[in-house]
């Protein structure tokens, strides 16, 4: 489903070329879930946005269902993207004038969906455990029920796949629990790809698939 072939990214930093991502290559199957650890600096967030099409490579090619996404208009990409990505950040990123319910339902508004989608943002709150808080606002809301919603708009356009760049990490324990439970079922119920950008061990090890990423190149670590 997701084929990376030879993909670089160099950025130049006061005169020195920096190699976020050297030459990377690597297959993920439909429906599998990986994640990919390593230092921070290592190369992770920069590898998660090129696969995204967020950041445009120097070199090489990222196939998603045999389709160079970087073959594509900035239109076609952004279209694409909407109907088969979601993104879940390091930060919630929240609309601070919007609800929990619309900022769920904020991606809807730059696609097709059907008329089950206000439903399905209140089922989305249920399992992120957020029921109560439909109607408030970002500012009312913690840390870590902010960075929830953000979970629960990643799923908002049934994605094929999910890119999670630190998903967890200013939740607590349970918490963190309870969203590792939820990509879990996402990933069993509706066969949703996820990558998974983390530095928790306990995380990466509940996944089927481990990379390691250093100087920015990827290495397999184990595969489940």
């Amino acid at each position: 489903m997701i084929d990376v072939r030879n993909i670089t990214k160099n950025y130049t930093i006061e005169s020195q070329i920096l190699k976020a991502v050297d030459g990377v290559s690597f297959s993920i199957k439909k429906g599998e879930m990986v994640s990919i650890i390593g230092h921070s600096g290592s190369g992770k967030t920069t590898l998660l946005s090129l696969i995204g099409g967020l950041t445009r490579p120097d070199s090489g090619e990222v196939l998603i269902d045999d389709t160079n996404i970087w073959s594509m208009g900035d239109n076609s990409l952004s279209e694409f993207r909407n109907r088969k990505m979601s993104f879940i950040y390091q930060f919630a990123s929240l609309i601070p004038t919007l609800t929990s319910l619309e900022n769920i339902m904020l991606p809807t508004a730059f696609g097709h969906y059907g008329s089950d989608t206000e439903e399905y943002a209140m089922e989305l709150l249920g399992l992120v455990g957020l029921r109560d808080k439909t109607n408030s606002y970002p500012s009312h809301l913690s840390g870590g029920q902010q960075r929830r919603v953000a979970i629960a708009r990643a799923f908002i356009n049934r994605p094929e796949i999910v890119l999670a760049d630190e998903p967890t990490g200013d939740l607590d324990e349970d918490s963190e629990e309870e969203i590792i439970r939820l990509f879990t079922r996402m990933n069993a119920e509706q066969q949703v790809t996820f990558i998974i950008v983390t530095h928790n061990r306990d995380i990466a090890a509940k996944t089927q698939r481990q990379l390691r990423m250093s100087n920015g190149i990827v290495s397999e670590i184990s595969a489940g």
